[in-house]
């Protein structure tokens, strides 16, 4: 995720509201509050890739993809990513699940849209081969106003490509953008709307093209518009107990994932 795009900006200001003097008068001033705020930048010196669990345990290879969830923007601890709190839960194991020696690594950038995965999972792709890929993407696509059925389309090209070099596959949809503190309503209800048709059209493809759909917004989105702290300074993107609450969501369908390998 990134900051409040233009885009989405311009629709704001020429959507549901604008035919109303008082309601485009409020929505513009919200924008610019929204466009004013200091947004998180991914911490510079951040090396996703790193290792957990013992090393005598059976290896799994885990790749992030995406945009600034793929790569811990809010935080500034490898440990306190997405990735990073996914990696240890797969390593400590669970109920019907050993321990695993986790290989961490992430070719995700921030800002990134559903277009620029082609360029990941070649990234992905190279040297040694994943096993699970997590992919978490769809936000950026729905607030610059990217067509839900476009964007969902180099998401299942990406997916495909994943699946046929032998690596499985998890998705984390579109997130309740409709939580994000960095703007107010009715603003905040347009982003939540576009989340939720990004997110829908998504899991249609995912599950099409044999990859595990997580749907981040119906299962973490409550928690996210209750407590404030899910969310770092920028009221955007996640702060450590948010991207704890998202690989909580995501470890059960990332460790089916990594049991079908073994």
């Amino acid at each position: 995720m990134a900051g409040l795009p233009d885009r989405l900006i311009k629709a704001a200001a020429t959507g549901l509201f604008a035919g109303a003097l008082g309601g485009a008068a409020l929505l513009a001033g919200e924008i610019l509050a929204a466009s004013a705020r200091r947004y998180a930048k991914p911490t510079m010196g951040l090396a996703l890739r790193t290792s957990m669990g013992p090393a005598n345990a059976p290896t799994l290879r885990l790749v992030l993809l995406g945009d600034s969830a793929a790569v811990g923007v809010g935080v500034e601890w490898l440990s306190d990513t997405v990735g990073g709190q996914l990696a240890r839960l797969v390593a400590d194991g669970g109920p019907g699940n050993g321990p695993r020696h986790v290989l961490l690594s992430s070719v995700g950038v921030a800002g990134s849209r559903s277009s620029d995965l082609s360029t990941q999972v070649a990234r992905a792709l190279l040297g040694a081969k994943p096993d699970v890929a997590v992919i978490l993407i769809g936000s950026n696509d729905a607030t610059s106003l990217r067509s839900p059925e476009e964007a969902a389309g180099h998401l299942v090209q990406a997916v495909r490509r994943l699946r046929s070099a032998g690596v499985r596959v998890v998705v984390g949809t579109c997130p309740d953008l409709g939580a994000m503190r960095s703007m107010a309503p009715p603003l905040r209800q347009i982003a939540g709307a576009l989340g939720r048709r990004m997110a829908k059209a998504q899991a249609k493809v995912v599950t099409a093209a044999g990859g595990a759909v997580v749907d981040l917004a119906a299962e973490t989105g409550t928690v996210f518009r209750a407590d404030a702290g899910t969310l770092c300074y920028d009221g955007f993107h996640p702060s450590a107990d948010g991207y704890r609450v998202w690989a909580h969501a995501l470890y059960p369908a990332v460790a089916r994932a990594a049991m079908s390998g073994v």
